[in-house]
């Protein structure tokens, strides 16, 4: 049975990656710069440090398919995925599913472009998703100022956005890594409808039973802030950029590309909210 490579196995899109193929009943190659944890069945685990490079090499090795993406805190994430994509090249991969996201092909030089045209170029089967922003946001990102002070703090006023689960990003991904009929394809994921960050903190305050709600604030008080917690300054940059897109509105589209890709409905943001139910009720 042949290997699929899953980079960012232990992170959050995917962690989920992974369970979706072991269920399909797939051999899974799980990469993390973490220590390994032990093989179990259908899934193995790998150490590598996809920034520096270390461990590629290995982590490559007899694989058929690769998921690929960038992990977060780095601006220029094609510095990390081109080196990705040229070792999947000359280690003979069957198919790489690369992870973008929304918008990324609005501009040639932006970075995460920049990979996805690398990657159509490299000769290899493709398929590119590119996800809008997360609902798993509300339950990491920002969860602290969440349960801190019952407060979503971010530069992007009235604007809506389609939130997507990010269970809903995986199964799309697990299903574009098992079958052939969309290849040299990209899809621009999506949940249901968009709505705004009052309307989510509404949500989630009546899923707690507390208050929680959404405070506009300017990106500059953004900036610093991140900053002050430690962030490195063109990551911090590189995230007000994003959620100054948000704020014009370019993240409020829906699209029908997750219902034609798994047959269903994607996740919607009542049934994330709930299902996170405890999360909302923690204050800090």
């Amino acid at each position: 049975m042949s290997l699929t490579l899953v980079v960012g196995a232990a992170g959050t899109v995917g962690s989920s990656v992974v369970q979706e193929l072991v269920q399909r009943g797939q051999r899974v190659r799980a990469l993390s710069s973490r220590a390994p944890r032990p093989a179990a069945g259908l899934l193995e685990w790998a150490q590598a440090d996809v920034v520096g490079g270390q461990g590629l090499d290995q982590a490559f090795e007899g694989v058929a398919r690769a998921f690929v993406f960038a992990p977060p805190g780095h601006a220029n994430q094609h510095e990390i995925l081109l080196p990705l994509i040229e070792r999947a090249r000359s280690a003979g991969l069957q198919k790489v599913v690369l992870m973008s996201a929304l918008g990324a092909d609005a501009d040639a030089r932006a970075p995460l472009r920049v990979a996805e045209l690398a990657l159509e170029a490299s000769g290899l089967a493709w398929n590119t998703v590119r996800p809008n922003w997360f609902m798993q946001n509300f339950s990491h990102a920002w969860l602290p100022g969440i349960q801190a002070t019952g407060r979503v703090q971010l530069p992007v006023g009235q604007a809506t956005a389609s939130f997507i689960d990010t269970r809903d990003i995986a199964a799309v991904i697990a299903r574009l890594l098992t079958t052939q009929d969309v290849e040299g394809q990209a899809f621009n994921l999506t949940g249901p409808r968009a709505l705004d960050l009052a309307e989510a903190a509404a949500t989630l305050s009546r899923v707690a039973g507390r208050p929680i709600v959404y405070e506009p604030i300017t990106p500059e008080a953004l900036r610093e802030g991140l900053l002050a917690a430690g962030m490195d300054a063109d990551y911090a940059a590189f995230l007000v950029l994003i959620l100054g897109f948000l704020a014009a509105g370019y993240n409020a589209g829906v699209t029908g590309d997750v219902q034609r890709l798994l047959g269903r409905e994607p996740i919607d943001f009542e049934r994330y909210a709930q299902e996170h139910t405890q999360v909302w009720k923690t204050a800090g």
